[in-house]
């Protein structure tokens, strides 16, 4: 006899909170298979009503034991920076042209007790908690806003045995394909539903919230969000010399920007809540609350951040699988990273979780990909595996001005001048992403060429975005 018991039946038992419920689905699931709904209501009250006559027994201790005592009321532990003369050791790359604002996000989070080093790319902004760009290393603790609200905002490049030719040619073709097989915005998705193995992932049943979002996930794959999200075909140089494996040459390639979509900002958002309500910090660095990761909640978020990071991928492994389809083009090597999400990384010798928000990953001989705005080039890249920078690179070129200053200042006619003297051709998009609204991509990689050696140019030549 199978056994169900809904996340609304729990609420009105009173299990109000995301962990309890948690905790009482998965003893359901695994032990209760063949006993009455009846029975296990009447059992879930009972534990309710006086958990401690439960915290020993074999089945039901783990749900007792959450509401024993006080456990009911929101418990938090209140915790002071770090002094001045106690913060942990920073690098900063290219700090001439990074704002005052990121400086003093990155020297805020040097002072949280948990710290453990620090490093600042530069193509550094500032953002919230940890500014955009930032990495920090921290001492078993996770902190949500150092990852980011989109959880494995990530690049993914495809590089086609075509040569630099192609997207000139079949322009057209091109354009077509990149409307049919792609889709931009908050909501929605694309017309034909899209299929993935990571929809079937037992994570989406591991808690409550993960279950919730299994529906928008499913309607969102393969799509993209807005702000500086994009697809991209233009042509890329593969230098002589690469630690890739790829034949120097000029191809045609395929580069897309998006992360996790509503999946992972509805787990960002949860679980930064949840920092907050149990970390407390100065007012100023309560962005920066991190959760124990021998915590139910930390390990919950690790699998969800996990999840979010796997989903991500799917997303733009379908939109490069269709484009390729579409094209009848022949895939001749595929280099992706993300560069929002937290690490189990060895630092100084010690296990430390590694937070990169805005920041690719460059360990030695690892690639990545660097791009800079919709008219100037991107870098394909190996890392050094730099120590100081926390085995970090940039993830761009960065923003030097605000969207909001950007639509200011710049005019869709303005734009459209730009972009045809370059040859790009604009599928949507906004003044808001105008080039000049970046940091020059060229100082940027001036700037950590001890962190990374770059391996090819990539030039955009069809670019879509969202619109205003």
């Amino acid at each position: 006899m199978k056994t169900v018991i809904q996340l609304k039946e729990l609420s009105k038992l009173g299990y109000t909170s995301n962990i309890g419920r948690s905790i009482a689905l998965g003893i359901i699931a695994k032990h209760c298979k063949h006993e009455s709904k009846t029975h296990i209501v009447q059992r879930l009250q009972e534990i309710l009503a006086q958990p401690a006559l439960y915290t020993t027994d074999m089945i039901w201790g783990k749900l007792a034991q959450h509401f024993c005592g006080d456990a009911t009321e929101k418990k938090f532990t209140v915790y002071a920076l770090r002094n001045e003369n106690d913060m942990v050791p920073c690098k900063v790359y290219g700090g001439v042209n990074i704002e005052s604002s990121a400086k003093q996000q990155m020297h805020t989070a040097l002072q949280l007790p948990v710290a453990i080093q620090g490093a600042l790319m530069p193509d550094a902004h500032g953002g919230y908690g940890l500014p955009i760009g930032g990495v920090l290393a921290t001492q078993n603790a996770v902190i949500p806003y150092a990852v980011g609200v989109d959880i494995g905002c990530r690049m993914a490049l495809t590089i086609f045995s075509e040569n630099e030719k192609y997207v000139q040619r079949y322009a057209y073709q091109v354009k077509e394909a990149i409307r049919a097989h792609t889709h931009f915005g908050m909501e929605g998705g694309l017309e034909t539903k899209q299929q993935h193995a990571v929809l079937d992932s037992n994570a989406f049943s591991a808690t409550p919230l993960l279950k919730s979002l299994h529906g928008k996930a499913a309607r969102q794959l393969g799509s993209s969000g807005g702000g500086n999200h994009f697809v991209e075909f233009g042509t890329i140089e593969i230098y002589a010399g690469n630690q890739l494996g790829i034949t120097p040459g000029q191809y045609t390639a395929l580069l897309s920007h998006s992360g996790s979509r509503g999946l992972g900002a509805a787990i960002a958002m949860h679980y930064s809540k949840l920092a907050r309500d149990t970390c407390k910090l100065p007012s100023y660095a309560q962005h920066l609350a991190w959760l124990d990761m021998n915590s139910e909640a930390g390990q919950e978020y690790w699998l969800s951040m996990n999840l979010a990071g796997d989903y991500a991928a799917a997303c733009h492994e379908r939109i490069h699988a269709s484009m390729a389809k579409t094209l009848g083009l022949q895939v001749m090597n595929s280099i992706s990273n993300h560069h929002n999400f937290a690490w189990q990384e060895t630092i100084n010798g010690s296990n430390a979780i590694v937070h990169r928000k805005g920041a690719t990953p460059a360990h030695e001989n690892e690639p990545g990909i660097i791009p800079g705005s919709m008219t100037t080039a991107g870098y394909l890249v190996c890392g050094k595996g730099d120590p100081q920078s926390l085995y970090s690179a940039s993830h761009g070129a960065g923003r030097a001005m605000s969207r909001q200053s950007a639509k200011a200042n710049f005019t869709r006619s303005a734009l459209n001048k730009l972009l045809s003297q370059q040859q790009v051709t604009l599928i949507g998009g906004s003044t808001e992403e105008a080039p000049a609204a970046y940091k020059n991509i060229e100082q940027v990689m001036q700037q950590q060429q001890q962190l990374v050696t770059v391996q090819g140019k990539f030039m955009p030549r069809i670019v879509r975005m969202n619109k205003d």
